[in-house]
């Protein structure tokens, strides 16, 4: 399979992973033939990418670090807990939510799991869903790389539990943001993003009331989006006044909003997510999680094309567990030929020779589609 541009998605390609909705329902099923009102349609879900399935990618599969069923049981519970406060006073809010306590929980255990048991790189394909309520995705993104972050820190399993938990809820006070703020399709304007940033607040007082919840996991909803220079909100906290915890989960935060598709603003590439981290690295966003975040997540995804600095073309065949930086790469272009049998070569093994750009809108010649 093949990580495409929906710039460059035609008529007859087939479609190689099924795309689903909010409700864990399938939108498009996989193997489906693609035809124009297909494309009119994913244009106006504002999809950015998708992966088809052709001659130039045979063989190269995409799984995703947490099975699907458990992706939507997680989403599902989260929605569940969020919606059950929406609307109600912080002290009422409070108290449901500790009804919902053991089913987040719960969920989080389930997460836990499944990264903790997987030695491959963290992938999450976020174009392969759909979803009408941004909050619930994101809280889910966001778990999962902070629990590979904490991972590869050597966090203790009863931190790991309590960051994942502070991840899960760190955006639950954007519930008490007016929904015309909250949804607006555009950019804020100035004072709209002075109330969005009432969040942080909103969320670290319904939390701090919890009885079943640590009250860790309030100081990182009230304190994700602090950072190191004291250039963050809401309190300007520099480096050693900020938890631990909250760091983990503000740089996890980030990289998730910035490879997440919006209506206003096209998603980037990992890569790209994690080239905007590192320029921060030591300054806005402490160095050793971004550096464990380059560690645990894939850099390129499988299935997309690069071009080398050497001039060859190829597709990322599998990730490379010591160094996600530097995958497999199959070529099948040099000098601008279309080579009659492609072959591999790992870029750990070639240090000389760098990733020079992405190229998902890379038009395949038609005698090799």
């Amino acid at each position: 399979m093949r990580l495409i541009s929906i710039d460059v998605l035609k008529e007859g390609m087939v479609l190689a992973r099924t795309i689903w909705n909010e409700a864990g329902h399938p939108l498009l099923k996989k193997d489906v033939v693609i035809n124009e009102r297909i494309i009119q349609r994913l244009q106006q879900l504002n999809m950015h990418y998708l992966y088809i399935d052709d001659k130039i990618s045979k063989g190269i599969e995409v799984q995703e670090t947490v099975p699907t069923v458990i992706r939507n049981k997680a989403i599902s519970t989260i929605k569940d807990s969020f919606q059950s406060i929406d609307g109600l006073n912080p002290v009422n809010a409070s108290y449901v939510l500790d009804q919902q306590s053991k089913a987040i929980v719960s969920i989080v255990d389930e997460l836990l799991l499944a990264v903790r048991s997987n030695d491959e790189i963290l992938t999450i394909l976020t174009d392969a869903y759909l979803f009408d309520e941004y909050l619930y995705q994101h809280s889910f993104q966001v778990t999962l790389y902070s629990i590979a972050i904490a991972k590869e820190l050597g966090y203790s399993a009863e931190d790991l539990r309590l960051i994942a938990i502070g991840a899960l809820l760190h955006d639950i006070g954007k519930l008490m943001v007016p929904k015309e703020i909250l949804t607006k399709p555009d950019r804020l304007s100035c004072e709209e993003f002075e109330t969005m940033k009432q969040h942080t607040r909103y969320g670290f007082d319904l939390l701090r009331n919890l009885h079943s919840i640590s009250l860790i996991v309030a100081h990182c909803a009230f304190q994700h989006h602090e950072r190191i220079d004291g250039s963050g909100y809401p309190r300007g906290l520099v480096d050693f006044e900020i938890h631990p915890f909250a760091k983990i989960i503000g740089v996890a935060d980030v990289f998730d909003a910035v490879t997440t598709s919006r209506v206003y603003r096209e998603k980037m590439l990992p890569s790209q997510g994690l080239a905007i981290l590192e320029a921060g690295a030591g300054t806005i966003y402490d160095a050793r999680i971004v550096n464990a975040l380059k560690r645990s997540v894939v850099h390129y995804p499988k299935g997309v094309i690069l071009k080398l600095s050497d001039g060859r073309r190829g597709i990322v065949s599998r990730q490379n567990t010591l160094n996600a930086a530097f995958p497999w790469i199959r070529i099948f272009e040099e000098q601008n030929q279309i080579l009659t049998a492609t072959y591999e070569i790992n870029l750990v093994d070639n240090p000389n020779i760098t990733i020079e750009s992405i190229e998902v809108d890379y038009v395949v010649p038609s005698k090799i589609e």
